[in-house]
């Protein structure tokens, strides 16, 4: 919890959040892509080799803002209902937001881009961004769609979808990259002796790939080495880099997908990556203008900089021939029409190459395997590649060292904690008559003047994916398959399973996490997926996610 420590003048505050993105994608984390921006951020902090989300892009976000796990928040799938306390899919009111908590230190709070922890997605509740805290708001309320035309686009509480139709040049990336910049402009002229809170959340790289053709050609043949080579040349870059220790080794290749030299449709395959990539190059050149405000209004030197991702890399296929109406129908993100009125081609068809605005696809499983070198599984899923993120924090006049690494584990729970630290704000036992539960997380500022361990047991549970780390020791399960065990220190990337030989532990951990599950309201999968069924219907994709 925060211990009072604070510069005389309370920081400005800068969390960055992107989506779907994997451990190892950008530079500074071993990756192909281009992101200058990122990677100075990088070599002036800190960078956090074992920082967790919570593998969902809701849960995450629920969990980032309040400091609680996401149960807590009413958020523990998405921001549908399903039935019962803690699945209710709407941000509840027994948590604050950080926006909420600053409000004590006379903070102004901004937020630019995606939302996502609201069952309502057109008229305002309080659990919509004016409502929790923030000052000021644009972007998007529901969770992904096109980055020409998104669903949902709105400033303060009203609905501003037609200046994206109107807007020839309208890219949702870069529109949250300038209204964030405009922001810290606007508070510099408005209100130059206060701090603020701004809150950047990206939908880059989410799908649908889309991405302007001159990002794209930057990339054109950077990918065609495949993914098998380009795997082991990233851990090569990681382990030089010291992120990761030179003894874990890569995990194999998914089983699903065949190697690079059997790879069918490699046009096609090429291009998926490679819009991919564009689509975080374009978030990082967004980011520089960020930055940018922060250099021209003098301010760079207070902001405290954060920069992580809200779940590990997407292995989500858009199946062949799937309809803009299943799409509409059951995840309600899609926008069947372009701006001038064009049917959108939706699905992983390979003989429509993906990033213009008329097309609706995703990367696919070899691709995510990629993108979370060196670890296991993907996005939803609780082993390292669900959960494992960049997490980068910058802040010259809190920190002095310059480009130094920290492996100790810590996760979202902890950014709340973080910030009241640094900001003196204290965290309410009640709001706005609200009894709200006590922060979980614990602050990172012992971090950033030297490495520290010691911290208590980090626990996760998404769609019955759950585990439980204690130090060294991480207990794992893959809904519906039995706990796994595995020592952290010789084998992050989770290849020797140890439960067969420490039941003693297994039990202990077990208990642990049941303890915790059911202090957090967490409700065992199968009760959940009876009562999706009794609703008619479960989340899409759920047979194939299962499988």
């Amino acid at each position: 919890m925060p211990n009072g420590a604070k510069t005389p003048d309370s920081p400005n505050i800068l969390l960055i959040l992107n989506d779907d993105m994997g451990f190892s994608d950008i530079g500074c984390y071993g990756g192909e892509i281009q992101t200058p921006n990122l990677d100075r951020l990088a070599a002036n902090g800190l960078r956090y080799s074992q920082f967790y989300n919570t593998a969902r892009c809701s849960p995450s976000r629920a969990s980032l803002l309040t400091g609680l796990h996401p149960h807590q928040t009413g958020i523990g799938i998405l921001t549908y209902s399903n039935g019962p306390e803690g699945y209710a899919g709407n941000l509840n009111k027994s948590c604050v937001t950080i926006a909420e908590a600053l409000k004590s230190k006379n903070y102004t709070s901004y937020l630019s881009g995606k939302w996502h922890i609201a069952s309502s997605l057109t008229e305002p509740t309080d659990a919509w961004p004016m409502q929790r805290g923030f000052d000021h708001f644009y972007g998007t309320i529901i969770g992904a769609g096109s980055f020409y035309h998104p669903n949902t686009l709105t400033r303060g509480n009203d609905n501003i979808e037609h200046e994206a139709v109107k807007d020839p040049s309208f890219f949702y990336t870069d529109a949250i990259s300038d209204q964030a910049a405009a922001f810290i402009r606007q508070h510099k002229a408005q209100k130059p002796d206060a701090p603020f809170f701004q809150y950047v959340a990206y939908t880059a790289p989410h799908w649908p790939l889309h991405a302007h053709d001159e990002d794209i050609a930057k990339y054109k043949g950077r990918f065609d080495a495949g993914w098998d080579r380009l795997r082991e040349e990233r851990l090569k870059r990681l382990v030089d880099d010291g992120i990761i220790h030179p003894n874990w080794r890569l995990t194999d290749r998914d089983p699903t997908q065949p190697p690079w030299t059997d790879a069918e449709q490699r046009e096609w395959t090429l291009r998926c990556m490679e819009v991919y990539a564009a689509q975080i190059d374009r978030m990082d050149q967004g980011i520089g203008r960020i930055l940018k405000a922060l250099d021209e209004t003098g301010q760079m030197d207070n902001t405290l900089i954060i920069f992580l991702s809200d779940n590990g890399a997407c292995a989500e296929d858009i199946p062949e021939g799937v309809t803009a109406k299943e799409l509409v129908d059951q995840l309600m993100i899609a926008q069947a029409k372009t701006r001038d009125g064009r049917p959108v081609r939706f699905g992983n068809d390979p003989t429509l190459m993906p990033g213009a605005e008329d097309t609706y696809q995703s990367y696919g499983t070899a691709w995510a395997n990629l993108s979370n070198t060196p670890f296991r599984l993907y996005k939803h899923w609780i082993h390292e590649g669900g959960i494992a993120t960049p997490f980068i924090v910058h802040w010259p006049r809190g920190i002095s060292e310059r480009g130094g690494l920290r492996h100790n584990p810590s996760q979202l729970t902890d950014v709340m904690a973080t910030i009241l630290d640094v900001t003196g704000a204290t965290y309410p036992k009640e709001y706005n008559g609200n009894a709200i539960l006590p922060c979980e997380g614990e602050s990172l500022v012992p971090s950033f003047a030297s490495a520290y361990g010691n911290r208590g047991p980090l626990f996760w549970e998404h769609e019955g994916n759950a585990a439980v780390r204690v130090g060294k020791w991480k207990l794992v399960r893959k809904y519906p398959g039995p706990w796994e065990l595995y020592d952290m220190e010789t084998d992050r990337t989770e290849m020797n399973d140890l439960a067969a030989e420490h039941p003693d532990r297994v039990r202990e951990m077990t208990a642990q996490y049941q303890q915790w599950a059911n202090r957090c309201g967490v409700i065992p999968r199968e009760k959940i997926l009876e009562l999706m069924k009794a609703e008619g219907g479960t989340a899409f994709w759920e047979e194939e996610k299962q499988k």
